[in-house]
């Protein structure tokens, strides 16, 4: 079954948004370490059972690979994909194709971890990546209670230690993009990806994924299709942030 497991923001220094997720709203730092021409980090906003997970992304030894560092320099600090976990990615890839879509950078050289990508102009306005992965826990509440236990997985620890939570605790709900047609956005979301109606309105329709994050598909005439900002609530007053160049917009729980 298909999941959407992250929204993934690139950045040039994580520290002002660990200062936000983590000391301002109290969220969760899971794991990260080193990869070619990138080092990932990923935290929790929400806990055991609500919320999502968000990975930011520094550039780091561009040499081998410059991807990163060629979109920061083109669009600055912002969204840069969305992660979706599938249980067999051959199938998944076979499906994509049968629909029409051309995935890219597929790698199944990793056992533990096998991607593909599709383009921001076939995922409606952002990079979607498909994933196969071997989990070492069985669910999320055995990962975040190993992690409270012993800490985020760092392979290495690259990020400063976050200051300790300090505010309200908050919950990241969904990414809201922004779309011209949310017909053919549907048709991708729910339709290819597998993503349940759980709400509609006038111009718009929420989808959800098994693990609890959502998509909010926003009918805009103006403008190409685009990650417009993440929303979620907080045990506190409503606030708005901008972390990692991407608007978190949070209300009253």
């Amino acid at each position: 079954m298909t999941d959407l497991d992250h929204v993934a923001l690139a950045t040039r220094d994580v520290t002002p948004a660990l200062d936000v997720l983590v000391g301002g709203l109290g969220g969760l730092v899971l794991f990260g370490g080193h990869a070619p021409g990138f080092r990932p980090m990923q935290v929790r906003l929400g806990s055991d059972e609500e919320g999502m997970n968000v990975e930011f992304l520094e550039p780091w030894d561009v040499e081998r690979n410059n991807f990163l560092e060629r979109f920061l320099t083109r669009h600055g600090d912002g969204p840069h994909h969305m992660t979706f976990k599938v249980p067999d990615i051959e199938a998944a890839l076979d499906r994509c194709r049968s629909a029409g879509y051309q995935p890219v950078g597929v790698d199944f050289r990793d056992p533990e971890w096998k991607e593909a990508f599709l383009h921001p102009r076939e995922a409606h306005g952002t990079v979607v990546q498909l994933a196969q992965a071997a989990d070492r826990f069985k669910n999320r509440a055995k990962l975040l209670a190993h992690v409270r236990k012993h800490g985020p997985d760092a392979h290495p620890q690259w990020w400063p230690d976050p200051p300790t939570p300090a505010g309200p605790h908050g919950f990241l709900r969904r990414v809201v993009i922004a779309t011209p047609s949310v017909t053919a956005a549907l048709a991708f979301y729910a339709g290819l990806l597998g993503g349940d109606e759980v709400a509609a309105g006038e111009g718009w329709v929420e989808l959800g994924w098994p693990g609890g994050a959502r998509i909010k598909l926003e009918q805009r005439p103006d403008g190409g299709p685009r990650v417009d900002r993440l929303e979620g609530d907080v045990d506190g007053p409503p606030a708005e942030y901008e972390v990692a160049g991407t608007k978190l917009v949070l209300a009253s729980r």
